[in-house]
């Protein structure tokens, strides 16, 4: 786990300060409209916060549409006061329920659009497999079985630094030595010993290795075995027996050459790398990574210094890329579009991604261009904003038969439940890495849950418990920035020590150095 996992812990999370302002007046104005609806109808969020294992289509089959599409009233709450990452999503963080009851409810449930973006990526063609260096294939995922190119070990080895002996002892001693990586040394006869190093070729004939510090001479110079005998032993002290085959490494004790090593689908690991070049592998066959580009929206944002005259820093610029190259992509490009309608439209009709990444835009303000464009290009939505906060007004559209785009909130924390909801499993199925197993922990404290909609908070893990933190509202990092996962919290929210499923953050089970390649 992370050094990151030493903060924040013991602090509460039951009270409303750990929402942001918008968010807490949802639950008020939420609250209300819920009393007001009619018997059932607010029910279709609390589809649980488990996600569903999503059904392998036939080769062709489109993926399932949301089962709530149109676009849903993003006018409704007040801006963000947090700070960070402007929120283009029509000021601040878009709440779907501001049109009335039905308007929310057009959005998709949380687990559905995990699914939906898991099967659009499934329904495309099986991508075709890449030759790469060794050297170039950590963090890809083997496209063919990895089967052994010769026997493992290749010949019989010492597993010892002693002396190569054949038959009883004691052992008159050859002179020279053997030494690994020299060719096959001459056979020993009964009654000789020669000097040999770990990882030598085994004389022919030689029967056992008696290990260096099992060995003495007599003033002949003929060797002995004394070797320590078990404690207990009615001989006490030391033997002389040598066992047959002992510390000998013989040839194909790993595997036999045209052995299946690794199955498809395996990710390529540094072991995977060991076993691969000790298999006789030059390069590996691979599923190639998606490749994606980012592209940033916003003519407030900043590339550098401090915020000025209304313009803040730009969070997302750098925080995405690697955040996507932990999920298997390869970042082709990131373009910094401002609001230029024209720029971002010319931008997603010409690009060469399978997946194209956009931040804000994605409601209805006047700056928000991503659903225009989309209708312009005849793009097909099939997601228009999820039932989850932060992260609302979330897209998922197919743009050409062979790309996607994933419009990503403006807000940072916003973003981030985006990319975990909908880039993830369909970066993850292209890349073709397996799901990771879904676990649960329970709740050291109490978390306030949403009327309506799924939330994502970041957590810390102490033992066994789930520790919520503190600045979780939309446009925040430092609570994800402390962060080893995200818990799903139902409709309603979570008592203290409910058990809830928890998103791991990359870089909190693997390391920087692993995740990142």
């Amino acid at each position: 786990m992370t050094a990151a996992r030493g903060t924040r812990e013991g602090q509460g999370a039951g009270d409303l300060d750990d929402l942001a302002v918008e968010e807490a007046l949802a639950l008020v104005r939420e609250g209300s409209a819920r009393a007001s609806a009619e018997p059932g109808e607010a029910d279709s969020a609390d589809r649980g916060t488990r996600r569903p294992s999503a059904p392998v289509p036939p080769p062709g089959e489109p993926p399932a549409p949301a089962s709530r599409s149109g676009r849903g009233d993003h006018s409704g709450g007040p801006a963000d006061s947090g700070g960070g990452q402007a929120d283009h999503s029509g000021g601040g963080q878009a709440d779907h329920s501001g049109g009335g009851h039905g308007a929310r409810h057009r959005a998709t449930p949380w687990p559905e659009a995990c699914t939906t973006a898991e099967r659009a990526a499934r329904s495309l063609p099986r991508r075709t497999p890449v030759s790469v260096p060794l050297d170039a294939s950590l963090g890809l995922v083997i496209a063919a079985p990895l089967t052994a190119l010769t026997d493992l070990p290749p010949f019989d080895t010492s597993a010892m630094d002693g002396w190569a002996v054949a038959g009883p002892g004691p052992w008159d001693v050859r002179e020279e030595g053997v030494l690994a990586g020299h060719a096959q040394p001459a056979a020993l006869s009964d009654g000789e010993a020669v000097r040999i190093a770990t990882g030598a070729r085994v004389p022919q004939d030689a029967t056992a290795v008696l290990r260096s510090e099992h060995g003495r001479g007599d003033d002949k110079g003929r060797l002995h075995a004394a070797l320590p005998q078990a404690s207990g032993s009615a001989r006490g002290g030391v033997a002389s027996d040598v066992v047959h085959g002992q510390d000998i490494r013989p040839r194909g004790q790993e595997c036999r050459s045209g052995d299946q090593l690794l199955p498809v689908g395996t990710l390529v690991t540094p072991a995977v790398l060991g076993l691969a070049a000790a298999a006789g592998y030059d390069t590996l066959a691979v599923v190639p990574r998606p490749r994606v580009e980012v592209l940033v929206l916003g003519d407030e944002l900043l590339t550098e210094g401090l915020p000025k005259e209304g313009l803040i820093r730009d969070a997302l610029g750098p925080m995405l890329p690697p955040w996507l190259r932990a999920l298997g992509a390869e970042v082709i490009a990131v373009r910094r579009l401002g609001d230029d309608a024209k720029a971002l439209e010319r931008a997603i009709s010409g690009s060469k991604a399978d997946l194209i990444v956009t931040t804000g835009g994605t409601a209805s303000g006047p700056v928000d261009h991503v659903h225009p464009i989309l209708e312009r290009i005849g793009a097909e939505l099939l997601i228009d904003g999820v039932m989850v906060r932060p992260g609302h007004p979330m897209l998922l559209a197919r743009t050409r038969p062979d790309q996607y785009l994933v419009g990503l909130p403006g807000n940072p924390l916003a973003a981030v439940s985006g990319l975990l909801t909908l880039a993830e499993p369909l970066l993850r199925v292209l890349a073709g890495r397996a799901a990771a197993e879904s676990y649960t922990l329970p709740l050291r404290e109490a978390v306030q849950g949403h009327p309506y909609d799924t939330r994502l908070v970041p957590v810390v893990l102490r033992a066994d418990r789930a520790v919520p933190l503190h600045y979780n509202g939309p446009a925040m990092l430092r609570g994800i920035a402390a962060a080893d996962a995200l818990a799903v919290v139902p409709p309603g929210g979570a008592r203290a020590g409910q058990e809830l499923e928890l998103l791991d953050l990359p870089w909190a089970v693997a390391g920087i150095g692993v995740c990142f390649t």
